[in-house]
Order: structure tokens, then C-alpha cells, then sequence
């Protein structure tokens, strides 16, 4: 076999990153050793809550908080949750919330269960690159209003939000603020004092650590109550048995991510630069979605007018090439994208698009992997299409 297709070309960071070396031999090491239930008053268990509260730490340091405003939740989704239902549950004479049109599901569905619950909803709507309208918060704010959410870095487009703007407003209101953190963290120098926000959601395997684990960010003083109910673990907020190992992990993700995060963070502008450009000079009129500027460089969202993206993905995984259409919780809707839409594209235009999105095992080879096999990919599928590139797409 040709050494280039025996390899994966991995490009769906957003969806999952490889777990980092280091952080699966200390889980290794953790589970041959270690059994004890951290709730427990013997020495077994104490030895394994102390392991917890020191993983507790190296995520509280990686986001500029303290220990005891982490509380480790089994998923980015079910932060998400956690932040949303228990604002409401804490402020019974409070009923409305503002949500971003971009979310990601994991806060859209929660909005929307509130929603059929009896709760009003506003929707903030967003611009052609995806940020959202700040004029339309400040009005959609009241005095009812329980809870403001809007994303931190979305994870189809890599627009970065303005969330100390949109937090600002939500409380002068009155009103909590929450962030979605699990695509900027690791991937932005994020410190939760300058966010302002009061809630932010975590998510380990992000950051090149396990699944199956995430955090909460509460600030001191928060009032929020939790939606899980059972135990007395997390201090009372999130009930269950801990996912030991998978905490351990997170913690040195976390460590780790201090560590390497500036180097990642230069290495990989610098390849999705070469891969953008690369792009732009081998394939004509393709376009990308979403800001220059103000992104998470790592992630591309490209255009390819007058193709299915569907065909895209699946001729480049022939190639060991794995990109992907959008969130990963929701590749397998035939629905479009509901991202792509709120910037405006018709159904059409959102179905011809791939979204290519770079981490820390990302290598030159990967990048010109693409750069080789795409174009001729997409010369094919034209060709099949009848696409004329003279033409301009509506």
C-alpha cells in the first residue's frame, strides 16, 4: 500500500481529538492501581478523592478559576443541561431565556424543552459570518429574563463570539450568564474572569483527553441547583459516582494543555494558513463561511458550490482523508445545517459544505494529504455534476 494511504489524514478535531499519549499512560497507571470509591472514609477511597480534587485544580488553573468553582459533569452536553435547567429551577419567579441561533445542540435542545415547557425563548439571530446581534440582546433582555447563553467559539464556523459584551448586557439585566466554552478551551488563552460569565461548559475530550467527562465552571455566589439527584458528590451539585479515570485524564489534559497550548495554538495557524491558501490557489470558486479574522483558526468551513458535501466526505475517506459536514451530534440528520442557515446560506449552498478542523496531531503531511487528493476529488465530481466554474452560485 502507498505509505500516503496508510495513514489517517485526521481533520475533525471539533468533533473529538485523539487522546493525547501521556494522558491515557496516567490513566492506565490510575486504573491498575486505584479502585477505591472516592466517597468512601477509608484510606482506599480518600487516596482517590484526593486525585480527583488534584485533577479539580489543573482544570481550575487552565481556566483562571478556583477549585471549588469546578464541578465535573459526565459531558460538555450535560454542562449544558446543568447550566440551563438549573438557572431556571433556582429562579422559579424568573421565566424567560435568551439563547444564540448558533448554538450547539446540546443547549438548543435544552432551550427548546423549556420552550414546550411554558418558558419564552428568544432566539438571538446572527450576521453573514456568524456573530451574533448585540443590539437584539440588549432589547431581548428583561427583567424575567433567568438566563443568557451564548457560545464562546461555535464549532462549525470557528467564529469567536463576544461573549464580555453579551455577558455585560445580561447583567445589567439581572439576568445569569452562560458560555459554551467546549470548542474555545485549548484552542484560546480562556480565563473565566474575562469572560464574566457565571456558568461556562467544559468538555475533556476536547482537549485531547477522554470522553465521557466534563465540567461546569460555577462562579462563587452563583445561584444554580442541580438537575441530577441522588448522592451527595461534586458537593452536593451533580449526583453519581465519578467517572474516576476519566478525571484523572481531564486533569492532565488540562496540565498539559498549559504546557503545550502556545505551541499548539502557533503550530496550527500556521497549517490551516498553508491549508487555506492551498485551497483557495488549486480549487476554483470555493468560498469559506465565517469571519477572517476573528476565528478559532483551526477550524475551515469551505464552500463547494454546485456539490453535494455528502459526495466530498465520503470520496476523501477513500483517501484516509476525515473531514466532516458540521457537529458531530447531528452528522447523522439529513437536515442542514441549522448554522449555515442563520448565516444566511440557501439549503443548497449549506449542503455543499465540508468543515476541516486542525489539532495538535495535525502534521504537513496531513495538510498537503489534502491539497493533493481534494482538488482532483472535486474536478471529478464536477465533471459528473456538469458544474461550470465561469458560472457564479446565487
Amino acid at each position: 500500500m502507498n505509505e500516503s494511504r496508510s495513514r489517517i489524514h485526521y481533520f475533525d478535531n471539533n468533533a473529538t481529538t485523539p487522546l493525547d499519549p501521556e494522558v491515557a499512560a496516567v490513566m492506565a497507571e490510575f486504573l491498575g492501581r486505584h479502585f477505591g470509591n472516592p466517597s468512601s472514609l477509608y484510606p482506599i477511597g480518600r487516596e482517590v478523592k484526593d486525585l480527583i480534587d488534584e485533577a479539580r485544580q489543573e482544570v481550575a488553573s487552565a481556566v483562571g478559576a478556583t477549585r471549588s468553582e469546578i464541578v465535573f459533569t459526565g459531558s460538555g452536553t450535560e454542562s449544558d443541561n446543568f447550566a440551563v435547567l438549573g438557572v431556571l429551577d433556582a429562579h422559579p419567579d424568573k421565566k424567560e431565556i435568551v439563547v444564540s441561533s448558533i448554538e450547539h445542540p446540546a443547549v438548543l435542545e435544552t432551550a427548546r424543552y423549556v420552550e414546550h415547557k411554558g418558558y419564552p425563548v428568544r432566539y438571538i439571530p446572527v450576521n453573514t459570518e456568524g456573530v451574533i446581534d448585540l443590539d437584539f440582546l440588549r432589547d431581548a433582555v428583561t427583567a424575567r429574563t433567568a438566563l443568557v447563553s451564548v457560545m464562546h467559539v461555535n464549532n462549525e464556523l470557528g467564529t469567536i463570539e463576544p461573549v464580555a459584551e453579551a455577558a455585560r448586557i445580561a447583567h445589567e439585566h439581572g439576568a445569569l450568564f452562560h458560555t459554551d466554552a467546549v470548542q474555545s478551551f485549548g484552542k484560546l488563552d480562556i480565563k473565566a474572569g474575562d469572560l464574566d460569565a457565571n456558568l461556562i461548559s467544559f468538555s475533556a475530550h476536547k482537549i485531547y483527553g477522554p470522553k465521557g467527562v466534563g465540567a461546569l465552571f460555577i462562579r462563587k455566589g452563583t445561584d444554580i441547583r442541580p438537575f441530577l439527584h441522588g448522592g451527595h458528590q461534586e458537593r452536593g451539585l451533580r449526583a453519581g459516582t465519578e467517572n474516576t479515570a476519566g478525571i484523572i485524564g481531564f486533569g492532565r489534559a488540562a496540565r498539559l494543555l498549559r504546557s503545550k497550548g502556545a505551541e499548539d495554538k502557533k503550530r496550527i495557524d500556521a497549517l490551516s494558513d498553508r491549508l487555506r491558501e492551498g485551497l483557495r490557489e488549486r480549487i476554483p470558486k470555493i468560498r469559506f463561511n465565517g469571519p477572517s479574522e476573528l476565528r478559532s483558526k483551526n477550524t475551515l468551513n469551505v464552500v463547494f458550490p454546485g456539490l453535494e458535501a455528502e459526495a466530498i466526505l465520503l470520496a476523501l475517506a477513500t483517501k484516509g482523508i476525515c473531514v466532516s459536514t458540521g457537529s458531530a451530534c447531528s452528522e447523522d440528520s439529513e437536515e442542514v445545517s441549522h448554522v449555515l442557515t442563520a448565516i444566511g446560506l440557501k439549503p443548497e449552498i449549506a449542503r455543499s459544505c465540508i468543515r476541516m478542523s486542525l489539532g495538535r496531531f495535525t502534521t504537513e503531511e496531513d495538510v498537503e494529504a489534502v491539497l493533493r487528493e481534494l482538488p482532483e476529488i472535486v474536478d471529478k465530481l464536477r465533471e459528473i455534476s456538469a458544474f461550470d466554474p465561469d458560472e457564479e452560485e446565487e
